[in-house]
């Protein structure tokens, strides 16, 4: 498959970082193509402008301002998004990503805004490895946005036809070195796995 992996995390040396470095190894030795947007290091903005609001319903013209970007995504079988969960949801450049990049022609077709139709039908599989600084229990008492988002939206948007994984590693805050190891360890075999 070809898996178009989204890394957002602004430090280098963190362990979002390692769990993205240990992603990609694995989903190339599993035999994938890997196209690796790290949203920080290429200077993704994630800022939609007034110019692309007002043009948002002018397909195809709205996808111009972004279209690298939406050839990578349409070139894709799979989504492997790594991201740390702030404030209970995706971070702001990933956030940033998902507003500008999911428009009409893109992610749905709105030519009949009473049937709204999903356009990422050639999306396979999803997966996310995502960490949080709190527990669970208030992960889920807060409704847990980044996991719906990725298993329900992200499907939405695919027909519900992609299978989705949600790996995630709570209460970074307490973290201890041997579980961390077992999460990167449990990572790296379901990247093995990726299919």
């Amino acid at each position: 498959m070809h898996v178009l992996v989204l890394y957002c995390h602004p430090v280098e040396t963190s362990f979002a970082a390692a769990l993205h470095a240990e992603v990609v190894k694995n989903l190339l030795a599993a035999g994938h193509t890997v196209d690796d947007c790290d949203l920080y290091a290429e200077g993704f903005n994630p800022v939609m402008s007034r110019e692309e609001r007002l043009g948002y319903h002018d397909v195809p013209r709205n996808q111009q301002p972004l279209q690298p970007y939406i050839d990578r995504l349409r070139r894709a079988d799979a989504l492997v998004l790594c991201f740390p969960t702030w404030t209970f949801g995706l971070p702001a450049m990933l956030k940033g990503y998902f507003d500008r990049m999911f428009m009409p022609g893109v992610a749905f077709d709105l030519s009949d805004p009473a049937n709204v139709k999903p356009m990422l039908t050639h999306i396979k599989r999803i997966a996310a490895v995502v960490t949080y600084g709190r527990p669970r229990w208030m992960a889920w008492y807060m409704g847990d946005p980044p996991r719906r988002i990725v298993t329900r939206y992200l499907r939405r948007l695919t027909g519900n036809r992609a299978r989705a994984d949600f790996h995630a590693y709570y209460h970074m805050n307490v973290a201890t070195p041997p579980r961390l190891a077992r999460f990167m360890r449990d990572v790296g075999q379901a990247m093995a796995r990726f299919a």
